[in-house]
């Protein structure tokens, strides 16, 4: 039996995506076959402003290569468009006069920039910012000419008009209305934008009106309508899209703005679709990809003869990063009789937010400057939220942890990623279906992040939740993706220019995300606050949520709660206190761990400020990149075998040297003698006494891949062994790369240069002096005392309410 032809004319994201959900449903169903106008298998259109200022090249645009088409078996024609379709015939005919029959046609013809009709729009250096070759075209141009007016003040405008200033020209943005992207944001988010792209070298031309484009040979300037002019050697027209449907001509489709669709996405002619920028559903022809997608997946269904819930139109958002300028829109920022608005702006970090309020729900909302809690307000939105239970200052404030987007307390059906409609629950599903350990194997599987790429964080949290230090594990030690500098050009550029933030540092350092990404983040956090113990105020939301937490979060959701036992040493009243906590909050495990602590699983994140206040103890950092614990057996005061006292030793390490940040973690472990009942040689510091004081090994590491430590030296005395171990902690911290063990260190570093290091004595004094300074910096520190105040705990531990 011989398959149906499904022939679809375009080969863009919203087509290609159609073809990419019939395949993952019915990959045998249809005789396959694309036709499209470019030269070029399908690409990410919206990555066009990353070719423009050089962070990537089309080859990395690319979504589905030739090879994919070859592997699905899709025939692909490409740079030769359709020229028309002969419906009674069912068959379409190419610009070079081939002929192709169908059994089912989807027209996803996409649509093209809309060029002013005014006079001169058609000279050399005039042009739209929609496809490759106009990239190219906009790049040779840059290499050769000087003045660039954009024509457009919305977000591609503004993506252009950045790129060609990147590339050294002279750009000034002409705008018809009074601020920019008048449609995504209102008057006071729009002049922020403006302000901060101004601070940056572009030149805005606002409330103008273009009446000319003059030259001769080619574009040289810009007439207005009020009589004054603008010099330009290149025009990029950015003033909208119109859908491509010159198809429709020469047959009954109905067409308006677009092919007219109904909630299948079907035309009004048998047999026939439409799909993305060139439809029109419901009086609306989208041009953002989420809806678009959300179309394909409608189609796909209808197509493949399953079941399907009709399209009914796309609640639209949109987030645009600018060299800097974070900002977010979603849903109507219109004020009337009967939307609300309610603002807050930090003029100190420039961070503004609006949120626009209509019987009850949330109608819409503008950030900028900061747009950290983008991810929850879309989801409120799009769940049509009742907001009775809100005070608007809640609305404004979540309280909570904003870099991880509270991934623990997102329910399974949260949107991670808007353009492609994928949820948290569906992420964690492929994760522990496929074994996923990096973004990019999510983002390959689920397609989550793959188009504007803005919530790759947001996915990497997702991971983080989901694998915990399997996620360290997974990627690159150190530094990441985002760019190509090492630990070491990253510190020695911090300290050169001087940079004191990590917004600063991404910026400053042309990292290719300009957003950073889940390994990145805590990364140069750790830095800063390595080489500014004094001055960098921790950026606590950059740490892993573990950290921030003081606890780990467990496969079911709940928390552990390991209070601090310095040395393994505890009391009846502590283990009384924390009995009675245990029960009152119905713990339901209490367990000793491998670290001679008292760990309380499966407590809720509720219980957790509760907790701590009662339990009066501090934490214990058992998940964090900080020192750790200090291991110990009882020692002679209690064994026979013993030759020190290496429960009193661990506890003067453990009170002195608590709460210090390092690379990774840092443990110790102080035995009374050879016997080294708490493993001493495979701890990151070991010490085993002996008659004459106490050997000192180190780089030990237990785990996956178990690593003896080598033997440094032999200490006559406690203090010699306390000064020992903070110059190791201080080399370790100024030379280790972000979550890098010790056993690695030593071995990149040389046991040899690391044993001249810190066996001399002046040496071993400056390190010692730069870790107290270090410490003095961190009084105030991300694992201090939890139970310092009652508000410290509810801030610390603020349960978001969404």
């Amino acid at each position: 039996m011989s398959k149906e032809k499904l022939v679809m004319i375009g080969n863009g994201m919203a087509g290609i995506r159609t073809l990419e959900e019939i395949i993952d449903r019915e990959p045998d169903l249809y005789d396959m076959m694309v036709i499209g106008e470019e030269n070029y298998p399908n690409y990410n259109r919206i990555m066009l402003s990353n070719i423009l200022q050089k962070k990537m090249t089309t080859a990395e645009i690319i979504t589905n290569d030739y090879d994919w088409y070859q592997a699905n078996r899709v025939t692909l024609i490409n740079h030769n468009p359709v020229s028309r379709i002969e419906v009674a015939d069912k068959q379409v005919v190419t610009a070079d006069g081939r002929v192709f029959s169908y059994d089912k046609l989807i027209l996803a013809t996409g649509s093209r920039a809309f060029i002013l009709p005014v006079e001169g729009s058609q000279l050399p250096g005039v042009l739209g910012f929609r496809t490759i070759d106009d990239t190219a075209e906009m790049l040779a141009a840059a290499n050769k000419y000087q003045k660039a007016a954009v024509i457009g003040g919305g977000l591609l405008g503004l993506e252009a008009a950045k790129g060609l200033h990147d590339q050294g020209m002279d750009v000034t943005v002409v705008h018809l209305a009074e601020w920019l992207m008048e449609t995504q944001l209102d008057r006071k988010a729009g002049e922020l934008l403006q302000k901060d792209l101004e601070a940056q070298g572009l030149k805005f031309a606002i409330g103008k009106a273009t009446a000319k484009i003059v030259g001769r040979q080619r574009v040289s300037g810009l007439e207005f309508s009020d009589g004054t002019s603008l010099e330009a050697d290149l025009v990029v027209m950015s003033i909208g899209i119109k859908p491509e449907i010159s198809l429709a001509q020469g047959t009954e489709l109905k067409t308006n703005r677009g092919f007219v669709v109904n909630d299948y996405l079907q035309t009004n002619l048998k047999d026939i679709y439409a799909v993305g920028e060139c439809c029109e559903h419901r009086g609306i022809a989208y041009g953002l990809v989420a809806p678009l997608y959300e179309q394909g997946k409608v189609l796909a269904d209808l197509l493949t003869n399953r079941e399907t819930e009709p399209y009914e139109g796309s609640k639209m958002f949109t987030q645009l990063k600018v060299s800097g300028c974070d900002l977010f829109s979603a849903g109507n920022i219109s004020e009337d009789e009967e939307v609300k608005g309610v603002e807050s702006f930090d003029g100190i970090a420039n961070a503004y937010k609006k949120i626009f309020v209509k019987n009850g729900k949330l109608e819409g909302v503008v950030l900028y400057g900061d747009t950290s809690e983008g991810n929850r307000y879309y989801n409120i939105l799009k769940k049509e939220q009742s907001l009775e239970d809100f005070k608007m200052v809640s609305l404004l404030y979540s309280g909570a942890d904003e870099t991880s987007g509270n991934v623990a307390e997102m329910p399974d059906d949260e949107m991670i990623c808007g353009c492609n409609g994928v949820t948290k629950g569906k992420i964690v599903e492929a994760i522990h279906e496929h074994g996923l350990t990096s973004v990019a194997e999510v983002t390959s599987r689920t397609k989550a992040g793959n188009s504007c790429g803005k919530c790759k964080g947001l996915v990497g949290d997702v991971l983080a939740y989901t694998l915990g230090d399997q996620f360290e594990a997974a990627g690159p030690v150190g530094i990441c993706e985002c760019t190509t500098l090492t630990r070491d050009q990253l510190v020695i550029s911090i300290r050169q220019k001087g940079l004191k933030t990590i917004k600063e540092v991404r910026h400053a350092l042309n990292f290719s995300n300009l957003d950073g990404c889940p390994k990145c983040h805590p990364a140069i956090n750790y830095y800063l606050n390595m080489i500014y113990p004094q001055e960098h105020a921790d950026e606590k939301a950059s740490r892993y949520v573990n950290e921030r937490m003081h606890g780990n979060i467990q496969k079911d959701g709940t928390y552990s709660v390991i209070p601090r036992v310095r040395g393994g040493k505890t009391s009846p009243q502590q283990l009384i206190k924390i009995a009675q906590v245990a029960e009152k909050y119905q713990v339901p495990l209490l367990k000793i761990t491998g670290s001679q602590r008292i760990g309380m699983y499966g407590v809720s994140k509720e219980d957790m400020p509760k907790i701590w206040e009662e339990l009066e103890m501090t934490s214990a950092s058992a998940y964090a990149k900080a020192f750790r614990s200090v291991k110990t057996c009882v020692g002679k005061n209690f064994c026979r075998f013993g030759t020190q006292d290496s429960m009193g030793l661990g506890i003067k390490l453990e009170t002195k040297f608590e709460f210090i940040d390092t690379p990774h973690k840092f443990k110790i472990g102080v035995s009374a003698c050879p016997r080294s009942c708490v493993e001493s040689g495979v701890k990151d510091f070991g010490v085993i006494g002996v008659e004459n004081g106490f050997q000192i090994y180190i780089g030990g590491n237990g785990g996956t891949e178990v690593v003896e430590g080598r033997l440094l030296t032999t200490c006559a005395t406690e203090e010699e062994v306390i000064e020992l171990c903070g110059a190791m902690l201080q080399y370790y911290r100024e030379t280790g790369i972000y979550a890098e063990r010790t056993a690695p260190w030593l071995e990149r570093l040389g046991f040899e240069q690391v044993s001249e290091v810190l066996l001399n004595k002046d040496t071993q004094k400056v390190l010692n002096q730069e870790l107290a300074e270090a410490m003095a910096g961190k009084q105030v520190n991300p694992w201090e005392d939890v139970v310092a105040s009652k508000e410290k705990v509810a801030e610390l531990y603020a349960v978001e309410r969404v």
